[in-house]
């Protein structure tokens, strides 16, 4: 019988901090029918990441997902494609790809992406144009697809539209700031004040510090606001909108929506979604210089913990990564 091929991956064996976290060796997964074995060079931490690692503790028990231990998290990669599975055509063996992989779907379905290799349907993946490494590759998927979706399939944005980003420095926001300017939006970016160089310097018009000044104070009448913060006081918002106007949470959050009916405010939104196609145009435009992916930190993969630990602290500008394979690593061909 032949010796199974071995791999690095963070696992979680039991719910709860970053400490759940563990580096350890595993079995290298095999991919399926219209599946692609990855080997992965970065990955990107997102808040799921972390919800699941705590069990989705978050969430109320009644609709809580039910995770299988051990799982590994991680659904965005970047990487170079190791092996074909079954049926598939179109890809080759040492061509460079990214992801949102398996995504909305339970953490235990299928290999992710904080592992040396994992596994990828090719209807996920788009090709990683030259001028983009992996680094900044793999802090794409999610956030960028994230954001391109809120904004154009949900929100339906249009020229000269005004539109508010919440949490405009992070993943999500930062990435919504440029499409929606990039679209002929007004767009006014909410953060801490340290932020307000880098908001600016993506394109925003406007820039509210929360930490001194209330929203409805700075911004009235704006057309949309993206919400990428949430919780229980998501309704202060609501004074910064036109009646009519639209408020599209990001995260789950308290937005008094009998109020906002009663001023016609309306809640577009929806689970962000795997779409190869869309994100091979996202990541041309970043190739490009079109697309800022803004990196706050990157660690390596046996410190996948100290990056939970970091997104934990809050103020992140950008995204957090993880480095899994340095280039011309000898253990990444």
């Amino acid at each position: 019988m032949a010796r199974a091929r071995m791999m690095k991956a963070v696992r979680v064996h039991a719910f709860g901090g970053p400490g759940a976290l563990r580096y350890e060796e595993v079995s290298r997964p095999v991919p399926g029918p219209g599946e692609v074995l990855v080997r992965v060079h970065a990955a990107g931490f997102n808040p799921p990441d972390a919800y699941a690692r705590a069990g989705f503790a978050n969430i109320p028990a009644a609709v809580r997902p039910v995770l299988p231990l051990p799982f590994t998290p991680g659904s965005d990669i970047s990487g170079v494609i190791a092996e074909l599975g079954p049926d598939v055509t179109g890809w080759a063996v040492g061509e460079a790809v990214l992801g949102l992989v398996r995504f909305p779907s339970s953490p235990g379905n299928g290999a992710r992406g904080y592992a040396q290799y994992a596994t990828a349907p090719v209807a996920h993946l788009a090709r990683k144009p030259e001028g983009l490494d992996h680094v900044h590759a793999a802090g794409l998927p999610m956030a960028g697809l994230t954001a391109h979706q809120f904004l154009f399939e949900h929100i339906g944005l249009a020229p000269g539209s005004t539109v508010l980003v919440n949490g405009a420095a992070g993943g999500v926001g930062h990435f919504a700031v440029q499409l929606a300017k990039g679209a002929g939006a007004h767009v006014v970016g909410v953060a801490s004040g340290r932020h307000e160089a880098f908001l600016r310097a993506l394109g925003a018009d406007g820039f509210v510090d929360y930490t001194t000044t209330a929203v409805p104070d700075a911004v009235r009448e704006a057309d949309h606001v993206l919400d990428t913060v949430g919780g229980p006081h998501g309704h202060r918002l609501l004074a910064a909108v036109r009646d009519g106007g639209t408020v599209s949470p990001v995260f789950s959050g308290e937005y008094h929506r009998e109020r906002a009916g009663e001023r016609g405010i309306t809640f577009p939104s929806g689970q962000v979604y795997s779409d190869g196609p869309r994100l091979a145009g996202l990541a041309g435009q970043a190739a490009a210089g079109g697309l800022r992916v803004a990196v706050d930190s990157v660690f390596p993969l046996d410190r996948a913990a100290d990056a939970h630990e970091r997104a934990a602290r809050g103020h992140v500008q950008g995204k957090i990564v993880l480095r899994v394979a340095e280039e011309g690593d000898p253990d990444a061909e």
